[in-house]
């Protein structure tokens, strides 16, 4: 790839002290070079924030709200190009880069349709008391390498529309669609005000614990999670955690196997298994088992994998070599505790290629079981008791997301409310949109993205009391 990618600190395009090879996960090869920040660099990025926040706090709402409809449009007009690097740098086939853009356009609308009024709580002839929702300063947003675009939609909006300046840093691996949309907005963003910065992972912890930075949104693994936690608590940053979770499905002995399974099988497998939120173990009841297991695993031995550029292409591959081992680590767990009926590495193709691997009779002490796996791996487990499903999903320290599915909504909602977990879907999973928050439970996090409340997650709650 011929174009030059460059950092944005204050407005300009710079080039970073060095530079590292960006691997296509394709063919698993460099194909674009990226710069990286210094430590100089992250502190003039920090200063030009604070510097920018102070002029954008004093602006009205409705100026911020055009800002960010200006950068919707422009990002829309360059979805192709940005559709492709992130395709290049991530791996995933164009179609779901062009749905990763069109929903961080999506969600920067939404913001851009919000307000935050005072509100009056009371207000008598003794005092009137208002709430407001003030600026917090300047935001660090780290980005992972999943959903490079997308996860830049739960912050960015959020935090402009707020008052807030921004450093954005996105994962090592892939930087280059990031800083792409660095270069396409920034015309339209006062200097400052939203500054890009790459690394070869060693900037987190000075991004962090910088005196400059009042809140730290972050999205990762729960591991890297607590050690930002860590770092914020120093001098008690606000802190968005959207970390791991190893959600659960349970299955009812009421649906149908096969009209579910096409719906089950992409909450599985979106994003080839690498989405925090996807199903990552299913409660299936024994009256159905067999028959489901039968269904997805020929959705399973299906599916086309390959490189996310060739037409027809519906699971691209693993992100990078780390994760991909990690895979295929999880693959040798599942053929010794369980049984695999479809999928398995690619070998024979080059890149980091695993198909959905569906995997039945599982130990249900496996770590394939009770550890985030971020692959596209499937255990399914049998259940005869509802309550035995129940306590089975809650079991695991996560919280993130889950799922119940049967014919019978009633059934189902009742069941519902017995899950720990931020969102329980019924008869559906993965089903996100700017205007739903996404909160996290037990150790998947701790605050609130998109919504009404992410959006006040990016501000300080003030009362003014007054005497009258």
């Amino acid at each position: 790839m011929q174009h030059q990618f460059k950092l944005l600190i204050n407005g300009v395009l710079v080039d970073g002290d060095e530079h590292i090879d960006i691997i296509d996960p394709a063919v698993g090869r460099p194909f674009a070079s990226c710069p990286i920040a210094s430590l100089d660099q992250l502190d003039a990025a920090v200063q030009s924030a604070r510097i920018a926040q102070r002029a954008w706090a004093e602006t009205s709402l409705d100026h911020r709200r055009q800002l960010l409809l200006a950068l919707a449009d422009k990002i829309e007009a360059n979805a192709e190009q940005l559709g492709l690097v992130l395709t290049s740098e991530q791996g995933k086939p164009l179609a779901d880069s062009a749905w990763e853009v069109s929903f961080l356009v999506s969600a920067i609308r939404y913001f851009a349709s919000q307000t935050l009024p005072i509100e009056v709580i009371e207000d008598n002839e003794v005092r009137r008391v208002e709430l407001d929702h003030r600026p917090l300063g300047v935001v660090a947003a780290i980005i992972p390498w999943n959903f490079p675009l997308g996860l830049v939609g739960n912050k960015l909006p959020a935090a402009l529309l707020a008052g807030n300046a921004l450093i954005i840093k996105p994962a090592p691996t892939t930087p280059l669609s990031t800083l792409l949309l660095g270069e396409i907005i920034n015309e339209l963003v006062p200097p400052g005000l939203v500054n890009i910065i790459a690394d070869n992972n060693d900037l987190g912890s000075a991004l962090t614990s910088h005196p400059g930075i009042d809140k730290i949104a972050f999205t990762g693994s729960t591991a890297t999670g607590r050690k930002v936690m860590s770092s914020a608590a120093t001098d008690l940053k606000r802190v968005t955690l959207e970390l791991g979770g190893n959600d659960p499905a349970i299955i009812l002995d009421d649906v149908d196997p096969k009209k579910i399974a096409p719906d089950l099988f992409f909450s599985a497998f979106a994003n080839t298994g690498q989405v925090c939120v996807s199903v990552k173990r299913a409660y299936v009841h024994e009256r159905i088992y067999d028959e489901l297991v039968s269904e997805l695993t020929s959705l399973a031995q299906a599916a086309k994998v390959g490189d996310g550029r060739e037409e027809g292409v519906k699971f691209g591959p693993i992100q990078n070599a780390a994760q991909y081992n990690k895979a295929i680590q999880y693959l040798e767990i599942a053929s010794r505790d369980g049984k695999i009926t479809a999928g398995g590495a690619m070998y024979d193709r080059g890149g980091y290629f695993v198909r959905p691997t569906i995997v039945r009779d599982i130990d249900e002490k496996s770590p394939l079981v009770v550890e985030e796996q971020f692959s596209p791996i499937l255990p399914l487990i049998p259940f005869s008791d509802e309550d035995e499903a129940v306590a089975k999903a809650n079991a695991l320290p996560y919280g993130l997301g889950a799922s119940v599915w049967s014919s019978d909504l009633d059934r189902a909602y009742a069941l519902s409310k017995r899950i720990q977990a931020g969102t329980v879907w019924i008869n559906q999973h993965l089903a996100l949109t700017p205007n739903v928050p996404v909160p996290a439970a037990k150790q998947s996090g701790i605050g609130v993205a998109l919504g009404l409340d992410g959006l006040k997650s990016y501000t300080q709650l003030t009362v003014t009391n007054i005497k009258k």
